[in-house]
């Protein structure tokens, strides 16, 4: 029978109201991510023509950039019905049978955190990509046998933080790869501006990119502080939220002009005061600041990196000279040296 726990979430139908959902349902409202968007419209609109399905479609990049969001796109383009999943959540061969039972022709599943899928799981995965059927074993010993299913096509979307971390084989059955980049500050702020009209908010567009500039890059936080900020000028200020309301706003969050929050300056600082620049682990690091070692990879490095704050050598993450000017330290003679001038 099929676990319903399985599927974690479903497409909103059509006459659903969205009245309080952030998440745009068509490529023609989604902002940002432009070289992705061009692509997946030229890879729709072709599937449409032949009458086809989409090609399985393999979506990565940092967190809260919009993979599910990109998906359920996929899935309202192509006129399909969305089933969401994650990597985790099939821990059997069985799991994962139970899903493709119930899928319908020009369904779209969804798996998050693809890399993480059971190895059994991924065996069964690849004949339901390739000849959309699966085998099952029917009784047991020497007279067991394997029947082969015919499943409707379909298109997987996998998503992930670690593209490095999925395997040779179920990498090449994706026929669509598409990386998700951080956004700029002039989409989020557009991002924004679109969040604050659904949810009622009064923003000025000063106030929206203040906030977008502090976003890491990603819609995810960008949306969280709109609504943490709400928050503020509700209780501080008229309700309005423009440039002076978003920046004391964030500063009461901890959040810095660059977007830094506590635990990005924890993370420097131990780097400078505890290891005098040296290059530090990354489980170092994790235990000096005691956060997990995958959430500073996935969630904090990622933007680091960007700014041009931390740099990754053989011997470990060192940190290069806009981190410490930002902290106002002096930075040493050479990345990694510890030897100050």
């Amino acid at each position: 029978m099929f676990d319903d726990r399985l599927i974690t979430s479903s497409l909103m139908t059509e006459d659903e109201t969205t009245e309080y959902s952030l998440r745009p349902r068509f490529l023609a409202e989604y902002i940002g991510q432009t070289n992705v968007k061009e692509h997946m419209r030229v890879y729709i609109n072709a599937a449409k023509l032949r009458g086809e399905t989409l090609d399985h479609a393999l979506l990565y990049g940092p967190p809260g950039l919009g993979k599910t969001t990109l998906a359920a796109i996929i899935a309202n383009e192509m006129g399909g019905t969305l089933r969401i999943t994650s990597g985790p959540a099939i821990t059997r061969a069985a799991d994962l049978a139970a899903l493709l039972s119930n899928i319908n022709e020009g369904d779209v599943l969804f798996i998050d955190e693809i890399h993480r899928l059971n190895a059994n799981v991924e065996e069964i995965l690849y004949p339901a990509m390739e000849d959309f059927a699966y085998d099952i074993m029917i009784g047991k010993g020497p007279s067991a046998h394997s029947i082969r299913l015919t499943l409707p096509r379909f298109t997987l979307v996998g998503a992930t933080t670690r593209m490095g971390l999925l395997t040779g084989p179920l990498r090449d059955r994706f026929g669509i790869k598409e990386q998700l980049e951080l956004y700029t500050p002039e989409d989020l702020k557009e991002i924004i501006i679109r969040s604050a009209g659904i949810l009622g908010i009064d923003i000025t567009v000063d106030g929206a990119l203040e906030i977008g500039s502090r976003s890491r890059g990603t819609p995810r936080v960008a949306n969280r502080l709109l609504r943490r900020v709400r928050d503020f000028a509700q209780v501080r200020a008229d309700g309005r939220i423009d440039t002076d309301t978003a920046m004391a706003g964030l500063e009461m969050l901890g959040i810095d002009e660059l977007g830094l929050d506590a635990v990005d300056r924890r993370m420097i600082e131990a780097m400078i005061t505890r290891f005098s620049g040296r290059p530090v682990g990354l489980d170092t690091l994790a235990a000096a600041t005691g956060e997990d070692a995958s959430t500073i990879e996935d969630v904090y490095e990622p933007y680091l990196l960007r700014l041009g704050f931390i740099a990754r050598t053989p011997r470990g993450r060192v940190l290069l000279p806009p981190a410490y000017a930002h902290l106002g330290y002096r930075a040493p003679d050479a990345p990694g040296t510890g030897s100050y001038s």
